[in-house]
């Protein structure tokens, strides 16, 4: 292999460490990459080559994702993510508000929404019915988090997308792995933000916003768009018929607006899309520069001697690789797409099935992806005006819900081998 291992974590520090310092994060993971590359013996005229190696290898997710936008955009622009949380508060009412603030967040992340945006989404509502409840701001930010991460992982989002490309596994497929999982991450998730209610700071008068007043689509209009999306996925495994997801996401975002009586909003919609997929798109770009360089390199190998001297069976390396990369680029989008690019091939050489090694990495990717060098820490922090010391100190319970996931997905498809 051209790039040492020393190269090779050299250059994921230094990205970690430019994101901290407020260098985009695309920008950060082509420099880490490029220093990886010359430091770890390659060249730079190889190191280059490398890079652009593995960039090339992202560039159908890098389309699909795109073509997601349509999706997302009509789901947020539209009134339909604000809808289906409504719904699913008023259903459940005050009384379960815990309960409801996780569901809700997962319906949206499920439905194609990033989990950010739901997070954002849910917090006008949350921090009302914690007013009112008398909830703390941690317990309410926990239930979005972790209703957002068990939704993450059984959605049309950029991170499935990437998985299933890299494995060549259809997205339905990966989505339908998480199911299991997130029930049980839901569960834990309810469990802690029950018993911290009264730890953290609460919400006062002046951390309420006023609604904009905004008509929002009936809920079953606003349900149309994912069930579309969805629907045209599930064809290939119910009737054999395959549609792929860049023409079933987007469609699925087309027909949603225009049963919601939104068709002459359709180009703002999908204006918007664009924007929230292009800054993911162009971070893969980065991700699949540094995962050229990585795969290329002996930290794999060194990773599954590690798996080995510690007596770990070999599909252990999913989901250990997914934590890894996902805790590096704090994104589970990024660390499902590295930890792919990366050791898809030695898993299914190591007799790992395709989408068993999608699933747990993708559910690994969710454990430690949190972290203050990425995001969503901040945004996320900010939806709910929570002070960057005490979103620290919420890191231990999500870390518990990614690990939940992870853990039930090794199961499932590493232990038990049930698919």
């Amino acid at each position: 292999m051209p790039v040492t291992t020393v190269g090779a974590i050299g250059g994921l520090i230094l990205a970690i460490v430019l994101i901290l310092r407020k260098v985009p994060p695309v920008y950060a993971l082509i420099t880490g990459a490029l220093v990886g590359g010359i430091v770890g013996g390659a060249g730079l005229t190889q190191t280059v080559e490398l890079m652009v190696e593995g960039a090339e290898g992202i560039i159908p997710a890098v389309l699909r994702i795109l073509a997601a936008g349509v999706l997302a955009g009509v789901l947020i622009e539209s009134g339909a993510a604000n809808s289906i949380a409504n719904a699913v508060v008023e259903k459940l009412g005050e009384k379960k508000a815990l309960l409801s603030l996780i569901l809700a967040t997962m319906a949206l992340t499920a439905a194609g929404v990033f989990v950010d945006i739901a997070v954002i989404t849910v917090a006008s509502i949350a921090l009302a019915i914690a007013y009112k409840a008398g909830l703390s701001k941690t317990a309410i930010l926990l239930a979005m988090v972790g209703g957002g991460k068990a939704g993450n992982i059984m959605s049309p989002n950029p991170n499935t997308i990437a998985v299933s490309e890299a494995f060549q596994v259809p997205l339905t497929s990966v989505m339908a792995a998480g199911i299991v999982p997130a029930v049980f991450g839901i569960f834990v998730t309810y469990i802690m933000a029950k018993r911290l209610v009264h730890k953290g700071s609460f919400v006062g008068e002046r951390g309420l916003e006023e609604g904009e007043g905004k008509k929002l689509p009936p809920v079953t209009l606003a349900l149309t768009a994912p069930i579309i999306a969805i629907s045209l996925l599930v064809l290939r495994p119910v009737a054999g018929i395959e549609v792929d997801p860049m023409i079933a996401l987007p469609a699925g975002g087309l027909v949603g607006a225009i049963v919601m009586g939104k068709w002459r909003s359709i180009n703002s919609f999908i204006i918007t899309g664009l924007g929230k997929m292009s800054a993911v798109a162009v971070l893969l770009l980065g991700t699949g520069a540094i995962a050229g360089i990585i795969s290329n390199s002996t930290l794999q190998y060194l990773l599954i001697d590690t798996i080995e001297y510690l007596g770990l069976p070999s599909y252990a390396l999913a989901p250990v690789s997914g934590i890894f990369m996902g805790g590096a680029t704090a994104s589970t989008t990024a660390g499902s797409i590295v930890a792919a690019e990366v050791f898809s091939g030695t898993l299914l050489e190591m007799g790992v099935s395709g989408l068993a090694g999608a699933a747990m990495i993708h559910a690994g990717a969710t454990v430690i992806d949190h972290m203050p060098h990425g995001s969503f820490f901040h945004a996320t922090a900010g939806s709910v005006l929570m002070s960057i010391q005490e979103r620290v100190k919420l890191i231990p319970y999500e870390t518990v819900v990614g690990l939940t996931l992870a853990v039930v997905s090794t199961l499932i498809f590493g232990v038990f081998q049930l698919f």
